[in-house]
């Protein structure tokens, strides 16, 4: 009996033995760095709001005044982007100048501006270009376009329209 339990005992202290230093094994540690990293690109998106200039009256309203309206360009860019906006001549232009088509042979002269007092050209070029400055963060920022059709012109009744390509270069 003496061999039996001696054999016992040394088999649970074997055991025992066995559990803790499994223990002490996985109570060790090691460390490494992580790295962890990201790219952010400079980006940009635009959209538009139309220049509506409704009802030009050549014979009335629009015999002696201009006929004003105003449209956006809206532009999100990522945070500190700068960017320019170009809007281009349209689907009609004749040399520099925009025109509206009533779908046939009747063109409707108009203009689109950067500033409220109609002197600035809003073009797609050079200095014709809207400088938004860095974007202060990645809201939308609008941009206000301000057309006008100049008064007097000697045009059929019809409907008159254009489509303008808007750009953001970033």
């Amino acid at each position: 009996m003496t061999t039996r339990f001696l054999r016992v005992a040394t088999a649970a202290f074997v055991v025992a033995l066995i559990v803790g230093l499994a223990w002490v094994i996985r109570a060790a540690t090691g460390t490494s760095n992580l790295s962890v990293s990201a790219s952010v690109s400079a980006n940009c998106t635009i959209t538009t709001a139309p220049v509506a200039f409704g009802a030009y009256d050549p014979i009335g309203a629009n015999a002696t005044a201009n006929l004003d309206a105003t449209g956006t360009v809206t532009v999100a860019c990522t945070k500190g982007t700068s960017a320019t906006i170009g809007l281009g001549l349209g689907q009609n232009p004749a040399a520099s100048v925009r025109k509206m088509t009533d779908g046939a042979t009747g063109l409707l002269t108009y203009e689109l501006y950067k500033d409220t007092t109609r002197a600035a050209v809003w073009g797609n070029a050079g200095t014709d270009l809207l400088d938004t400055g860095a974007a202060p963060s990645k809201a939308a920022r609008n941009f206000t376009i301000y057309g006008r059709v100049p008064a007097a012109q000697d045009v059929a009744a019809g409907t008159f329209t254009d489509s303008v390509v808007a750009t953001v270069n970033f």
